[in-house]
């Protein structure tokens, strides 16, 4: 077994090719976590009103040195779906207005989108984009489906049913130069590619810290850029709301004190860079290199037993690779049977998504520290076992 394993909690009888789903916390930021909430516990008031906004601004200050991002446009979330949500319920859309998306984009986030237009009369514009594109064709074809009443573009930077590392820079400025923003949906890219918020230069774009970063779950930002962040308000409003004060400490402040909740998981974000960087002697570079690498053999291992015709592009994808699985997503469920199949009979734990949309559907694998090509070879049996 792989000796890194031992830094997970992970179940080791069973082959876990799903981190990309929820992510796996390392033993070492749980522990943290675990002090941080017995001292929490030992005097709340103390933690909650004195110290908390403290450790918030430090714990900022290294996150936005590990995604590229002054410190002072970046706010924390619950996970990078609350903030699609915040985004897209804190901008104003009437009737004719556009919102752009791809069939590509993670559900929940769609229902967001969806929530929102029937609410304002907007409507909702799906540019449908093969598993298997150029990067090219993908800029065209957004392009393509933006016209003038476009007011918002929600893009996947890793697409989270199809593993496609979307050309996000790219996407960004061709949208910009038609004055239209981009709220880039990050959820798994924090950890799995190298980011420089700044540089990208998009209006919004939100990340998880659970997924790749290795952080515990609860753990997300929101960066706004700031000739946006006037407009921005978290979807619990609560004592930090200021409506006069245009200040970064306003925009802070809604999103740091919603109510009491756990701020543990946000707190561990600085040991879970650190844990993760010391799993590999060239630090984060080489975590992200070795994980792509890994996704690329054990993809070639899998390729053999789903004979698949069409798979996430070598030069499109990163630590995830999803294939095309014969039709057969049952209609109207919410879980395929074969899931279920592959870990309670050959305990390899593996997601299986519809995808554009039933019956047909994809398997997506995930490679991350902890994970060995004897995963993706059991996987293998187990597909030609059960398909």
């Amino acid at each position: 077994m792989n000796p890194l394993r031992q830094a997970w909690l992970l179940d080791p009888a069973v082959h876990f090719l799903n981190h990309g789903s929820f992510g796996a916390c390392p033993r070492p930021v749980l522990e943290h976590q675990q002090r941080l909430r017995d001292q929490l516990e030992r005097q709340p008031v103390a933690f909650m009103q004195r110290e908390l906004p403290i450790h918030l601004e430090e714990v900022r200050a290294v996150l936005g040195g590990f995604v590229g991002a002054d410190p002072a446009d970046l706010v924390f979330v619950t996970n990078a779906t609350s903030g699609v949500n915040a985004v897209l319920r804190s901008l104003s859309f009437e009737p004719g207005d556009e919102i752009l998306i791809t069939d590509h984009a993670y559900p929940a986030c769609r229902r967001t989108v969806e929530y929102v237009a029937s609410r304002s009369g907007a409507r909702i514009r799906v540019v449908e984009i093969p598993l298997q594109p150029a990067g090219s064709h993908i800029v065209d074809r957004i392009l393509d489906a933006a016209g003038p009443a476009t007011r918002l573009a929600l893009i996947d930077h890793v697409a989270s049913p199809t593993s496609l590392v979307f050309p996000i820079d790219e996407i960004v400025a061709s949208l910009a130069a038609r004055n239209i923003d981009t709220l880039v949906d990050g959820a798994h890219a924090p950890g799995m590619l190298p980011l420089q918020l700044e540089d990208l230069g998009a209006a919004y774009y939100t990340g998880n810290c659970h997924k790749w970063m290795c952080a515990p779950k609860g753990a997300a930002f929101l960066y706004v850029r700031p000739d946006r962040q006037g407009s921005i308000v978290p979807t619990v409003i609560s004592h930090g709301y200021r409506p006069d004060d245009p200040s970064g400490a306003a925009f802070h402040e809604m999103f740091d004190w919603a109510g009491t909740a756990d701020p543990t998981a946000v707190l561990s974000i600085g040991v879970a860079i650190d844990t993760v960087a010391s799993l590999d002697p060239g630090g984060w570079p080489a975590v992200m290199h070795a994980n792509r690498e890994l996704a690329a053999a054990g993809a070639e291992i899998v390729a053999t037993a789903v004979d698949s015709p069409a798979q996430t592009p070598l030069g499109m994808r990163a630590a995830m690779v999803s294939f095309e699985l014969p039709a057969g997503y049952p209609p109207g469920a919410g879980w395929d049977p074969l899931q279920d199949r592959l870990l309670f009979e050959h305990r390899v734990e593996v997601p299986i998504v519809p995808w554009p949309r039933p019956p047909h559907r994809l398997l997506r694998i995930s490679a991350h520290m902890y994970n060995e090509l004897d995963e993706f070879r059991a996987l293998a049996e187990a597909l030609r076992a059960v398909l």
